[in-house]
């Protein structure tokens, strides 16, 4: 059974609660401390919190620190606080700082276990999206469930195997190097030098150099014999990263390369023989390029011998939460800041916004707002969004109204995710088929029930 903490020290109340929740294995706490050991102890999914705890029970200072402690040890545990009939203003406090919900005194054991077992649910499903974003790291950094994404991995996975060039189609920002060095690391290749370049950024007059080397003497400033990009790739991968903006002139030399596999510097005579795997990649649309004579139609077919085209992040359904959880583990760490997750708004904000600059542009604006940050959540405004109001109907600012149009999205998500399956659904929702076919009932969602 699932772990619930209680901590109170009115025995009455835990009584109450201990006959209430026969579906859960209950421990106990009277004060911060024990709390504490039990959290430690039994790592409950639910932490019920009384924030009159002694040796201060008339006031919430024990109980608050009590959940900033708990939520330090373990984010993930959801933590419903119990306040007192005139304690909204601690109640409220406690939401800042991380808690999931509150209730008000005195008990009522219907409505506490709607609380906790909807709290239970939250903590599964959170649980199953972590599990799966570390199911999807097969390909390395790419992180994402949607099925789009998930497509493009399996294919990058089985190109991996061979030598093949390879093309990277995708928006700025929507991770190609990411891909390109997945692809690299899944390789037979992956003990050897992975070396990238952008064509874009360096000027016309020194990709050349840059790509192919140069001898010694070849130009004003040629001190000594240099190796370009391609040559220290040896035994590797090279990325060519924007190759859509390599010059015209440049692209001749490009193709007898990959056509040969060899080499000659600049300001050489002899060849030098390279092997090494090619993946390239650009946001231009190369088609057009060579309809317009910009792009040489015999290098775009040497290049794209297979193509991937990556989904920008508007395209990847959720896989926006599972990358912002990521990032802000990684930022957490780095900038040693306390945000241990998000609102329900940032989640509906993140999940609104098109996302012009992909995922380049989430990544800056979690740095920002983990820095901006005032409480233990990220909130729409600290990532610079705003929540818009649903076509259907306006946003709601009532939790139970927010977490049961949550429940119902993530209902539905996983009965079309396990293709109409309802054991898969609930093992995915990870309750059991019973609670699913009554939490479809509750929401009437007539639509499952026709599937079934």
């Amino acid at each position: 059974m699932d772990k619930l903490l209680v901590v109170d020290d009115d025995l009455g109340i835990q009584k109450q609660l201990k006959w209430s929740f026969t579906d859960y294995d209950v421990v106990f706490a009277q004060d911060r401390e024990s709390a504490i050991a039990q959290l430690r102890r039994h790592e409950p999914k639910v932490v019920t919190l009384d924030l009159g705890l002694p040796p201060d029970p008339a006031n919430a200072s024990e109980g608050i620190q009590a959940l900033e402690e708990i939520l330090s040890l373990a984010p993930q545990t959801k933590v419903i606080v119990v306040t007192g009939n005139n304690d909204k203003e601690n109640a409220l406090k406690a939401i800042e700082l991380g808690a999931y919900d509150f209730y008000q005194k005195p008990i009522d054991s219907d409505t506490i276990k709607i609380l906790v077992n909807r709290a239970v649910n939250l903590f599964n499903l959170e649980q199953e999206n972590r599990q799966l974003a570390k199911a999807s790291a097969s390909m390395g950094k790419i992180i994402g469930n949607s099925e789009s994404i998930q497509m493009v991995a399996r294919k990058a996975e089985k190109i991996a195997q061979t030598d093949i060039t390879t093309l990277l189609l995708g928006e700025s920002g929507t991770g190609k190097e990411v891909f390109a060095r997945s692809i690299h690391e899944h390789s037979s290749r992956r003990d050897r030098p992975f070396v990238a370049i952008n064509c874009a950024s360096i000027p016309e007059n020194l990709l050349e150099s840059e790509l192919f080397g140069y001898e010694k003497g070849a130009f004003t400033g040629a001190n000594k014999t240099t190796p370009g990009k391609i040559e220290t790739a040896q035994g590797g991968t090279l990325f060519l990263d924007e190759i859509g903006d390599m010059p015209l002139g440049l692209q001749a030399k490009m193709l007898r390369f990959l056509q040969e596999r060899v080499i000659e510097r600049v300001g050489g005579r002899s060849e030098i023989p390279v092997d090494i795997r090619v993946v390239c990649a650009t946001h231009r649309d190369l088609h057009d390029m060579v309809a317009e004579q910009t792009f040489r139609e015999d290098l775009f077919y040497r290049v794209g011998e297979i193509v991937i085209n990556i989904p920008p992040l508007r395209e990847r359904d959720n896989d926006v939460v599972l990358l912002a959880r990521t990032f802000l583990d990684q930022y957490r760490e780095e900038f040693n800041a306390k945000v241990k997750g998000f609102s329900d708004s940032a989640i509906k904000a993140m999940l609104q916004h098109k996302w012009p600059g992909n995922i380049r542009e989430l990544q800056n604006k979690l740095k920002s707002a983990i820095i901006l940050a005032e409480g233990a959540v990220v909130q729409a405004d600290d990532l610079g969004l705003m929540v818009k109001d649903d076509d259907a109907q306006l946003e709601s600012l009532n939790l139970r109204e927010v977490r049961e149009l949550a429940e119902s999205r993530a209902i539905r998500k996983a009965y079309y995710q396990s293709e109409k399956n309802m054991s898969k659904a609930a093992e995915l929702l990870g309750v059991t088929r019973p609670t699913l076919y009554s939490l479809i009932d509750k929401y009437q969602l007539d639509e499952l029930k026709l599937g079934s």
